[in-house]
């Protein structure tokens, strides 16, 4: 993996390095910082899905770290592609 790519950059000088639990000691890929899947319900995460106290339903992604993993630069990609050609033939 080339250090601070077009498909990898890790800040580790980010006041909020590592921002997921668990990931301390690992590559975490910050070039996702905020997950361009996060529009869409049937992302490739795991995020959990809660309600608020006024019965709204919202997308819970703390949990979630697939965006950091640097293995799926090239999943996210292509997820996001489809979900642009689908969009292209509404």
């Amino acid at each position: 993996m080339e250090k601070n790519s077009y498909r990898f950059f890790e800040n580790k000088e980010c006041m909020y390095y590592p921002c997921h639990a668990g990931m301390e000691g690992k590559s975490l890929n910050c070039l996702f910082c905020y997950c361009p899947m996060h529009p869409y319900p049937d992302c490739l995460g795991k995020p959990v899905f809660r309600e608020n106290k006024n019965g709204r339903i919202f997308k819970d992604c703390t949990g979630c770290v697939f965006p950091h993993d640097p293995q799926n630069y090239e999943t996210i990609l292509a997820f996001l592609k489809e979900k642009l050609y689908a969009k292209q033939e509404e």
